[in-house]
C-alpha cells in the first residue's frame, strides 16, 4: 500500500478552512485533486503549444461549486512550476471587460496587481520580474564577454543587449511607448533612481488617469485605456518571454458578471472584447499567450443574455453534432465540467479525513464503510444527479470531520443517519434549476 502523503499543517490549515469556507485554496492543491484529468491534460496541452509561441483560448463551464475555480487554481499553480508568469482575476460590477467608467481598465490593473510567478505566487511580481530581468542582461553580459560589472565597457553591452530585446517589441501595437518606458526603467535602474522606477511601474499598472498626468510624470503622450488594456497584455506575454519566462496565462473568472449586465449593448461591447481576445489567439496575432475564462451554463449558453447572444462567438463556440456526454471533445473552444462521481468523492473525502486528522494530532476514526455512507447520503438526495457539487459535499464532510473531532461521544454512524445528513433534498439548488442571477449576490 502506498505511504499517504503528510501533509504540512499550515497547508493542511489553510486548505480546510478555505474548504468549508466554500472558496478555492491557493495553495496545497496537489494534496486534494481529484477526477478532472481530461480537463487537467487539454488545458497541459495548450501549456506546451503557448511554450512553442503559440496562443490558447478556453472557456471553462460548469455550475456553481461545480470546481471551476479549483481547476483554474491548479492550473494556475501548474503553470507557474513551468515558468509562466500568471495574472488572474473575478468580474465583478466594478470590473468589466469593456465599460464607460473604466471598468475594463480596472479589470486590467486587478490583473496586473495579481501577477504572479513561481517565487512570488501571492501576486505583485512586476518590479520582481524587471528587476530580475536586467540583473539577468548583466549576468549573460559577464558570461558571455568575461567583463566585470566595473569595466568601461561593460554597461556599453548591457545597453546593446537590453535594446536588442526593446526593439522587438516596437513592431507590436503600442510597442513603441511600451519599449520607451522599459528603456527609462532599465536607465533609472542602473543610476538607482527609484522614484522614476516607480513612476514606471505605475504607468505599467494603468494608475495614471489622464495622459498629462503621465506627460509630466515620465514624458510620454499615451496612457492605457479601457479600450486597449488587453493590446498591452499581449506586449506583457512577448516580454516576459524576451526575459526569460516561458510565457503569460490570463485567468478570468465569473463571466456571470457580463450576463448580468442590465444593458445590452454594453453586453454587447464585452462579448465584442471577448472575440478579439479570442480571434488574436487563434489567428496567430498573439504569441506565448494564454487565455482562460470561467463562467457557469447559464452565463455562456443563454442566447437571450449570455455569450452566444453575440452570434459572431456562439458560431465559434458553440457544441458540434458529434459531441454529447460520454465522448466530448477536450480541444474544444468550451470544456464543459461533468459531476465528479461517486467514486472520485470518496477519494477526496478520504483524502480530507486524513489531512484532519494529521492538522488535530488525533488517530483518524472514520472508516471506510463510514464514507461510503456519507458518500451514498450526498449521492441519494433527491436531484443530485445533476444538482450536487463538489462544493456541497465538500463543506458537509468538513463540518461533520469537526463535529466528530470536538465531540468525542458522538457517533458516527447515528450522525450519519440523522436528519441534519441524511436530508433528501438539496437546500441550495432545487428542481434542476440554476440560481437566479437577478438576486443572488455573486
Amino acid at each position: 500500500m502506498p505511504q499517504k502523503r503528510r501533509v504540512p499543517k499550515r497547508i493542511a490549515q489553510t486548505v480546510l478552512n478555505s474548504l468549508k469556507g466554500g472558496v478555492v485554496p491557493r495553495i496545497g492543491l496537489p494534496y486534494i485533486t481529484v477526477g478532472r484529468k481530461a480537463e487537467i491534460e487539454a488545458l497541459l496541452h495548450d501549456v506546451d503549444v503557448i511554450q512553442e509561441g503559440g496562443a490558447s483560448f478556453r472557456f471553462i463551464v460548469g455550475r456553481y461549486g461545480s470546481g471551476k475555480s479549483f481547476l483554474l487554481q491548479t492550473i494556475r499553480n501548474y503553470v507557474m512550476d513551468k515558468n509562466f508568469v500568471v495574472v488572474d482575476g473575478d468580474l465583478s460590477p466594478e470590473r468589466r471587460l469593456q465599460g464607460s467608467k473604466g471598468q475594463g481598465l480596472a479589470t486590467y490593473r486587478e490583473l496586473i496587481q495579481n501577477l504572479s510567478t513561481k517565487t512570488r505566487p501571492e501576486g505583485g511580481a512586476l518590479t520582481l520580474i524587471l528587476d530580475r530581468w536586467i540583473n539577468s542582461v548583466q549576468m549573460q553580459v559577464s558570461q558571455e564577454t568575461g567583463l566585470s560589472n566595473d569595466d568601461p565597457q561593460f554597461e556599453a553591452k548591457v545597453d546593446q543587449k537590453i535594446y536588442g530585446v526593446i526593439a522587438s517589441l516596437n513592431e507590436l501595437v503600442h510597442g513603441f511607448d511600451f519599449a520607451k518606458l522599459l528603456n527609462m526603467y532599465y536607465h533609472a535602474y542602473m543610476s538607482g533612481d527609484d522614484e522614476t522606477k516607480a513612476k514606471v511601474v505605475k504607468w505599467f499598472r494603468g494608475e495614471y488617469s489622464h495622459k498629462t498626468e503621465a506627460k509630466k510624470a515620465l514624458g510620454v503622450d499615451i496612457i492605457i485605456s479601457d479600450s486597449d488594456w488587453y493590446e498591452y497584455l499581449k506586449l506583457f506575454a512577448t516580454f516576459f518571454r524576451q526575459a526569460g519566462y516561458a510565457g503569460l496565462m490570463i485567468m478570468i473568472d465569473e463571466l456571470v458578471n457580463i450576463y448580468k449586465i442590465p444593458n445590452a449593448i454594453s453586453r454587447q461591447y464585452n462579448y465584442e472584447k471577448i472575440l478579439t481576445m479570442y480571434n488574436d489567439t487563434l489567428q496567430g496575432k498573439a504569441k506565448y499567450l494564454g487565455i482562460i475564462m470561467c463562467g457557469t451554463p447559464q452565463a455562456i449558453e443563454d442566447r437571450r443574455r449570455g455569450v452566444y447572444s453575440y452570434e459572431a462567438l456562439r458560431s465559434r463556440l458553440a457544441t458540434g453534432k458529434f459531441a454529447q456526454a460520454g465522448a466530448r471533445d477536450m480541444y474544444a473552444p468550451v470544456i464543459k465540467l461533468e459531476p465528479l462521481t461517486a467514486e472520485e468523492m470518496m477519494v477526496l473525502t478520504e483524502k480530507l479525513a486524513d489531512m484532519h486528522a494529521n492538522l488535530y494530532g488525533y488517530e483518524r476514526s472514520i472508516t471506510d464503510d463510514d464514507l461510503a455512507q456519507f458518500i451514498k447520503i450526498e449521492y441519494t438526495r433527491i436531484g443530485a444527479d445533476t444538482n450536487i457539487t463538489p462544493r456541497e459535499i465538500i463543506r458537509d464532510f468538513i463540518e461533520l470531520l469537526d463535529i466528530v473531532w470536538q465531540n468525542p461521544q458522538t457517533d458516527i454512524k447515528t450522525l450519519l443517519n440523522s436528519d441534519q445528513f441524511s436530508y433528501t433534498k438539496s437546500e441550495a439548488v432545487s428542481d434542476n434549476k440554476e440560481p437566479d442571477y437577478t438576486e443572488f449576490k455573486i
